[in-house]
């Protein structure tokens, strides 16, 4: 196996709200898709947007479920201000900020937020990531 994830399928509760959020207020080039998902291009690595309940029935599992999903998404910037720049800009979307930007004990500064949906995400400013 090559070592790469092609594709991050997110279930959504509301897919054009969702849509919504990640075209307009994160900037995320948005695909031609067809109206039943949404897709993301970012770099080699595409983000979709799909009903939870279609993604759920898709993998064969209940669609029944809440809370702390058991992982976060991560996106790195250049400094500590954009950080903060970014996460003041989800909250103003609707995003719930649930750790404001700090410096971190590895060195960087990072924060937290959760989406329309509460996927969690991670904005960080680490000097030594390389992919920036």
């Amino acid at each position: 196996m090559e070592p790469r994830i092609s594709l991050i399928t997110l279930g959504v509760s509301d897919l054009e709200r969702a849509t919504r959020f990640y075209e307009e207020c994160l900037g995320l080039p948005r695909l031609e898709t067809p109206p039943s998902i949404t897709f993301f291009e970012l770099g080699k690595t595409w983000l979709a947007l799909w009903p939870w309940e279609s993604l759920a029935a898709d993998a064969g599992l209940s669609a029944e479920g809440a809370g702390f999903r058991g992982f976060a998404l991560a996106h790195n910037v250049r400094s500590p201000a954009e950080v903060d720049g970014l996460l003041a800009r989800v909250a103003a979307c609707g995003a719930k900020v649930t750790k404001p930007g700090q410096p971190t004990d590895w060195g960087g500064y990072s924060g937290y937020f959760t989406d329309l949906d509460g996927f969690l995400w991670e904005i960080a400013h680490n000097p030594d990531f390389p992919h920036v």
